[in-house]
């Protein structure tokens, strides 16, 4: 929806029956709305997160963002609380507007995501009584042309009610439609034939509620499944692909994990990924998980892997947490406190390895 807004000299008149002026929508506070979807690479409007940004340092942007109550995907299980995966969305978002709306980069020009990495405190995502708003701290970091080619580092902390309530990284890169084309080659025909969707595993079993949700299909072997989600799912394949988008290949990590730790309550509190192929569509691409030993007792970690064939197309480390009976403490992550210019950021997250933009195999957003 669009308010427009029109100056005009006309006379005030009395609210009836209280002798109060009208408000003319000029004299309202300043009105809130969502940046352009097509900055952010939506299509749905009610799928984009951030409400605006103004710079307060030189590559330092405070952004404004607001989740919904009741999302149908990025709520937990129990209806709850906001996913942390949401906070990874988020950050994904953040990356893509700044990147067209201050660097320059062209609406026609093809984002490609290399690493994206995010950590949550489950304790900051509890759904309240309103939608929950957000205030983000956006640092970027070598973000510059080479050529045709754009690239840069982002690092982000969101906040609510001026506690944070996560952190993340990512590495974006940007190329034309020709350059995208040659990368891709017969790949963008719509001509390829997608895999068919298996059978689901059940959604209890990945974290989920419903079963389109799911993304993965058993394999017949522990620890392995076949990646298979719904490609009409509406938020998954928001806006059509050529390939598994990066978020998707998130999402299996994610749901990889819940099914390794199944019986112990497993809550997502982190997830750091690396893209480092295409995710072709006509094609099984198999995800492997192998759980990382921990110290702490609290603490689960599963390194997640996805091939095609011989090739690697992403690995991911997901962490999180057991419920409080099994000796899980809240997470902590480093505090935030600005004014209203900030010159530096700390951020949270563990820094993720970054690939050589000279790479032409990455997962696209």
């Amino acid at each position: 929806m669009t308010l427009l807004t029109f100056q005009t000299d006309a006379q005030v008149q009395p609210l009836s029956g209280t002798g109060a002026p009208w408000a003319r929508c000029n004299d309202l506070p300043e009105l809130t709305s969502t940046v352009p979807r097509e900055y952010v690479h939506r299509s749905s409007v009610a799928e984009v997160f951030l409400t605006g940004y103004r710079r307060i340092g030189d590559d330092l942007f405070l952004l404004n963002g607001q989740w919904p109550r009741a999302h149908t995907f990025f709520t937990t299980a129990d209806g709850t609380s906001h996913d942390p995966v949401q906070a990874g969305e988020t950050i994904r978002q953040a990356g893509l507007l700044l990147c067209h709306a201050e660097y320059g980069v062209p609406l026609g020009h093809n984002a490609l995501l290399w690493n994206l990495g995010f950590k949550a405190d489950p304790e900051q995502l509890f759904i309240g009584t309103r939608p929950t708003d957000l205030e983000l701290i956006a640092s970027c970091r070598d973000f510059a042309w080479k050529g045709n080619r754009f690239s840069g580092f982002l690092e982000v902390s969101i906040r609510r009610d001026g506690r944070v309530a996560a952190t993340g990284t990512a590495f974006f890169s940007f190329v034309p439609p020709a350059v995208y084309r040659r990368l891709r080659g017969e790949c963008t025909s719509s001509a390829t034939a997608p895999v068919v969707r298996a059978t689901p595993v059940p959604a209890v079993e990945a974290g989920r509620l419903l079963p389109i949700d799911v993304v993965l299909a058993p394999s017949g072997e522990p620890d392995r499944w076949l990646l298979s989600p719904h490609l009409s799912h509406p938020i998954l394949f928001e806006h059509a692909n050529d390939h598994h988008p990066a978020m998707v290949l998130v999402e299996a990590a994610r749901q990889a994990a819940y099914s390794t730790f199944a019986g112990d309550s497993f809550t997502v509190t982190g997830i750091e990924s690396s893209f480092l192929n295409y995710a072709e569509l006509d094609a099984p691409c198999w995800i492997e998980a192998e759980v990382v030993p921990a110290s702490d007792p609290s603490v689960r970690s599963v390194q997640v892997i996805g091939r095609q064939g011989d090739v690697k197309v992403f690995e991911a480390l997901v962490s999180g947490t057991v419920p409080a009976a099994a000796g899980a403490g809240p997470v902590t992550l480093s505090p935030v406190t600005y004014p209203a210019e900030v010159t530096t950021v700390p951020v949270a997250a563990a820094p993720l390895a970054v690939a050589p933009v000279a790479v032409p195999a990455l997962a696209a957003l």
